[in-house]
């Protein structure tokens, strides 16, 4: 009997497989938003002060000012979100999410007084926060269960390709350095963000009906589930719990919390420490810091999808706490470097960078699909919304705290990061193993993902 042959994969599938690419198939309009809502983002980035200069007759000083409180207005705006995410989904909140940071840019073009910058740069951002809340339970719903990990590195590198593209874009308009180009750059903002925004609102089988039997990254159907306990938990618990109360009492959540604040304080490094500890305490070029940021963008973007392969065979806890060391490493040679002569101070610069790109490539899929995973269906939204809160008031509170921590003393910084990376690695052990009420606590498909991840084995 002649043996049974396989057709031989196709050259995208191989090359899917070798990158770590999730399949694409039927999910263009998803990948395209987040591509376009990406650009945007880039675009934004690198203009808004300068754009306000050059459109105002306000201070460079009063024009910061307004931009801060406006971002500081958002804060507690995560807990409202996060009841809309309960009540309307994910793929209403990111397409709406986008339109309303497209009417804050339309507002951009407006503004002249400093009341109106900080009015608009609020809706920017709540459109900003509503994206974000939104993007992971939309991309698990989109991948179905399958994936998982893959799909989330693969977002994370298409959001730096863009956000590169994006940054690039808006460097050429400040170069121009005319008003007309620069308002140029903030209506094609407002047609990606409205575009993206109705790219998500279209998509299809991204409903959380149909993820009901979702289970772990594995392209195998699973044996159907158990429909009674998901229904009563999700009929008496979103009728009894006491809504972020009930958040509040989650210990275990709590902990991934916690833990973020860590990623998030790290996430800061380029954008608040690296280019003025670099040029005014180890003596560094500027043109070097920009080196090194050039090439922790090109890491991230080209080594996201291949670590994704990596990341989906083992238990995100073991990534988490790997990228938790990895941070602390590099920032143990960030603040060695001060005792180091000239020439190695470049070398240690690189091994630092290195360490601290891996462990972002690490950190990304696991807290991502955690954070989602984690939380019961009927109250995802919430649970995100506290989630969220790590990311809010940790980004409004790093640039202050390691500024005048680096003012006391070029090196404590360093040691500061150091510690928190080290101290959450506890916090993380142990995060994703099931409670004993698993079947209470979250829907079928989410006790399914539990499983996988605890490593029992699943169907």
């Amino acid at each position: 009997m002649m043996p049974q042959q396989h057709p031989a994969p196709s050259a995208w599938r191989r090359i899917r497989t070798a990158w770590g690419l999730p399949d694409l198939a039927g999910k263009g309009r998803f990948v395209t938003a987040n591509l376009i809502d990406s650009l945007g983002n880039g675009l934004a980035v690198a203009f808004t002060v300068v754009f306000f200069v050059k459109t105002t007759t306000l201070s460079l000083v009063a024009i910061g000012t307004a931009l801060t409180v406006g971002q500081l207005l958002v804060l507690p705006v995560p807990l409202f979100v996060g009841r809309l995410l309960d009540a309307y989904g994910p793929r209403t909140v990111v397409a709406v999410g986008n339109w309303i940071s497209a009417a804050g840019f339309i507002g951009f073009l407006f503004s002249q007084t400093a009341w109106q910058i900080v009015l608009w740069q609020f809706v920017v951002q709540l459109g900003s926060t509503a994206f974000w809340m939104g993007n992971s339970p939309l991309t698990v719903l989109v991948a179905r269960g399958v994936e998982r990990a893959r799909w989330f590195g693969f977002v994370r590198a298409l959001r730096n390709v863009g956000v590169g593209f994006g940054g690039a874009a808006s460097a050429v308009a400040l170069s121009i350095g005319t008003v007309t180009g620069l308002r140029a750059v903030v209506v094609i903002n407002v047609v990606t963000f409205a575009v993206a925004g109705w790219l998500v609102i279209t998509l299809r089988g991204a409903d959380t009906s149909e993820t009901a039997g979702a289970g772990p990254a594995e392209p195998k159907p699973l044996p159907p589930q158990p429909v009674e306990p998901e229904q009563a938990a999700g009929e008496t618990t979103a009728q009894s719990s006491g809504g972020y109360r009930t958040v509040l009492k989650d210990t275990r959540y709590l902990r991934l919390v916690a833990a973020n604040i860590s990623f998030v304080f790290a996430s800061t490094v380029i954008t608040v420490l690296l280019a003025v500890y670099a040029v005014d305490h180890l003596d560094v070029g500027a043109w070097i810091v920009g080196v090194f940021v050039v090439l922790n963008a090109a890491m991230v973007a080209l080594l996201q999808t291949l670590a994704s392969r990596w990341i989906e065979a083992r238990r995100p806890v073991t990534v988490l706490v790997l990228a938790l060391l990895f941070n602390a490493a590099a920032f143990v040679v960030f603040g060695t470097l001060l005792v180091l002569p000239g020439r190695a101070v470049i070398a240690g610069l690189l091994i630092a960078m290195v360490l601290y790109t891996v462990a972002e490539i690490l950190s990304s899929p696991p807290t991502s699909e955690l954070s989602v995973v984690l939380a019961p269906e009927h109250l995802r939204g919430r649970y995100l919304a506290v989630y969220q809160l790590s990311w809010s008031i940790g980004g409004a509170v790093a640039p202050a705290l390691l500024t005048a921590l680096l003012e006391g003393g070029a090196a404590l910084p360093w040691v500061f990061l150091t510690a928190i990376s080290v101290l959450a690695v506890p916090l993380v052990i142990g995060v994703d193993r099931r409670p004993a009420t698993t079947s209470k606590a979250a829907p079928a498909g989410d006790v399914a993902a539990v499983e996988h991840l605890d490593g029992d084995p699943v169907g």
